[in-house]
């Protein structure tokens, strides 16, 4: 008897990550002994940032006291406590709910599946980070992305969200700072926002990652802060502020008016008791991290500013490609003109060794070109990838265009 394949779900057919998709071809090209410059994947640590020791031992030594059973489901109370501190910080005053999740990823995913049901959409922003649109897959939500506006410094199209709104919309997804533009969003785009989010019902899912990561006295402004009736999750996580993403640590904050959101909450917690916890000595990490020493903060802004002015001189000087200046996170998101971004990508690993992600990848209005990079790596190495790129661009003008 000859036995069928077996079938995946077809929840995972729209399922892609070009972050980490494009690593595939860059293995490949490695083990032929090419010199690889990685410009792709935004993780501090392989480019040599350092997890602060203080927030390793704190780890460490909750382990030593046997911190290694099941935590409550929520996470530690010294860590919700510590979250709290800093979201009131920032501004956030009326705290619902908070929780301890693996990763930011997982407060998201779970915040999306306790709200959305099949058929309903969420408002996501292209260029935006590829996690949203596979997690909408795999919820089998319609696709609804809403742009970013490249000749406004890339913040979000209020017209364009206007017109996206239909009566199946339940939420509206903001990556403040941005991921992948490195744009950190006004006071007066993110009040027109609250205003859509308050005549049209929407929660707010504010994902404030890169929060602490800032260039040119930029001041962050978290969408939470901004309005006492506005149902909102803000989301952040050890990982990128703290140069900590292997630790896998993330949380969740829940603002707003309780009488609309208690029912939400709850559905949130079925799911956080469903999964039983976050890694438990790991939480330890988190007062530590919010409460203790800063310092690492204002030496890796400092390193990423001065770094992200060597990438937007380079390419000041290579014609056909622009960069709207990112003034957060530690990403820059050029234009270039060429008719397929994903080939220019694979072309130039090939050819140099250097790894970009293309646009493509991270949703872009039709008819645009553009690559992602990060700005992690040592100037040296930022400087030799963008000397290659220069070169190898005008050849591929010839060829290609």
């Amino acid at each position: 008897m000859r036995l069928s394949k077996v079938e995946p779900a077809k929840r995972t057919l729209g399922i892609a990550y070009a972050i980490r998709d494009i690593v595939v071809l860059a293995e490949q090209i490695a083990k032929s002994g090419k010199k690889m410059l990685y410009l792709n994947i935004g993780d501090p640590n392989p480019y040599g940032h350092q997890t602060p020791r203080q927030i390793i031992e704190a780890v460490y030594n909750a382990m030593l006291e046997n911190h290694n059973g099941y935590s409550p489901s929520s996470g530690i109370k010294p860590a919700i406590e510590a979250i709290q501190e800093d979201a009131r910080r920032k501004g956030i005053t009326n705290i619902l709910d908070t929780f301890i999740t693996t990763g930011a990823s997982e407060a998201i995913e779970i915040c999306l599946t306790a709200l959305l049901n099949p058929g309903e959409n969420v408002l996501i922003p292209e260029p935006g980070y590829p996690l949203y649109s596979a997690i909408q897959s795999k919820l089998e939500l319609v696709a609804n992305p809403y742009y970013l506006d490249e000749s406004n410094g890339w913040q979000p199209d209020i017209d364009d969200i206007k017109k996206k709104i239909n009566n199946k919309t339940r939420a509206i997804v903001l990556i403040n700072p941005n991921n992948p533009t490195g744009t950190v969003f006004t006071k007066e785009i993110l009040n027109q926002i609250v205003e859509i989010a308050l005549e049209h019902n929407l929660v707010v899912f504010a994902d404030e990652i890169y929060d602490k990561l800032l260039f040119d006295g930029v001041q962050h402004i978290s969408i939470a802060s901004l309005s006492q009736d506005l149902p909102c999750i803000t989301f952040s996580g050890l990982s990128k502020n703290y140069i900590a993403p292997g630790f896998r640590i993330g949380w969740g904050v829940v603002s707003g008016p309780k009488e609309r959101l208690e029912d939400y909450i709850e559905a949130i917690n079925k799911i956080l008791r469903a999964r039983l916890c976050a890694n438990h000595p790991i939480q330890y990490a988190i007062p530590v991290a919010l409460l203790g020493d800063q310092s690492h903060l204002v030496e890796m802004n400092q390193k990423l500013q001065k770094r992200r002015d060597i990438v937007k001189e380079k390419i000041s000087k290579i014609e056909g490609i622009e960069l709207v200046e990112p003034h957060g996170a530690f990403y820059a998101f050029p234009s270039i003109d060429v008719k397929d971004d994903n080939h220019f990508a694979q072309e130039l690993m090939k050819e140099t060794g250097v790894v970009v992600v293309p646009g493509s990848g991270f949703g872009q209005k039709p008819g645009t070109s553009h690559f992602r990079i990060v700005i992690l790596p040592s100037e040296e190495i930022l400087t030799e990838a963008f000397d290659l790129i220069s070169d190898f661009y005008k050849k591929y003008k010839n060829l290609y265009q």
